[in-house]
């Protein structure tokens, strides 16, 4: 399944079409005759290449052409847009292909299911990410109902000091073995997210906090979380939730349907 890119702006839309304008013109102006051809050969002696009355002719051809075909310039962008996205996809299945270890295999990061699953989910999130939150449901659905998949979380937090006590926190409640029951508890907290509460949450599910206090500072577990963040510039992921499943990157939250979808697509090409 391919990445795909589908925001555009209006103004680079905008821009697009200018390009597209300014290539009709400069076919047009190929076009424009004998007078034209003679003088582009003027500028070899540093005379105008237009005269007035060629620029004004070639202004009129490029108006009443693009009057006359307008679907001409929305062709123009959607070739544009449809080459800008492949070249996107390309460079991220690379970047992707380049940094499957990182991804897949890092032995850091939290993971839930078989080591033996033949596809893997990774979830890129933030414990103070709305939208993280909502999909919380779907991914801990996949992963009972899936079993031959491997769910690998990412840590990445991106919205605060609060989500990086949070990250550090729940890499350390991993090595006590009890980072599911610890991030999903985190993921389920509603209101302002704060170190007073993320502890409290650590000790309601049974963790040792002053362990963890002590854990969270290990440099090994900043040093992940950097590790991290490198990792989620380097293929293009900006923001939480996201998920990459096989070659497939996919921003933003998506239904469990979607999820489906996407590990299915998976284990299909890997059979």
């Amino acid at each position: 399944m391919p990445i795909t890119f589908k925001t555009v702006s209006p103004l680079a839309t905008l821009g697009q079409a200018l390009g597209a304008a300014a290539l009709i013109g400069a076919s047009l102006f190929l076009w424009a005759g004998p007078a034209a051809a003679q003088s582009a050969e003027d500028s070899a002696t540093n005379e105008p290449v237009l005269s007035a009355e060629q620029t004004v002719e070639i202004e009129r051809l490029v108006r009443d052409y693009i009057l006359n075909n307008p679907e001409i310039i929305l062709q123009s962008v959607q070739r544009m847009e449809a080459k800008r996205e492949a070249e996107q996809q390309a460079r991220a299945q690379a970047a992707l292909s380049q940094n499957e270890t990182s991804l897949f295999n890092d032995p850091m990061d939290p993971a839930h299911g078989s080591e033996e699953a033949t596809v893997t989910l990774v979830e890129f999130f933030d414990y103070q990410c709305g939208y993280c939150k909502r999909v919380l449901p779907a991914v801990m659905k996949l992963a009972e109902e899936q079993e031959d998949l491997r769910i690998v979380f990412k840590e990445f937090p991106i919205l605060g000091p609060a989500s990086e006590v949070a990250a550090q926190a729940a890499l350390a409640a991993d090595r006590q073995g009890e980072y599911m029951a610890f991030h999903q508890a985190l993921m389920s907290m509603r209101g302002e997210l704060s170190a007073a509460r993320i502890f409290e949450t650590a000790a309601a599910v049974g963790l040792d906090v002053e362990r963890l206090q002590a854990d969270m500072k290990a440099p090994e577990i900043l040093a992940h979380i950097e590790k991290t963040r490198a990792l989620a510039q380097s293929i293009g992921v900006s923001g939480t939730p996201a998920m990459v499943v096989g070659d497939t990157l996919v921003p933003g939250a998506i239904s469990y349907e979607q999820m489906v979808a996407l590990v299915e697509a998976a284990r299909a090409e890997d059979g």
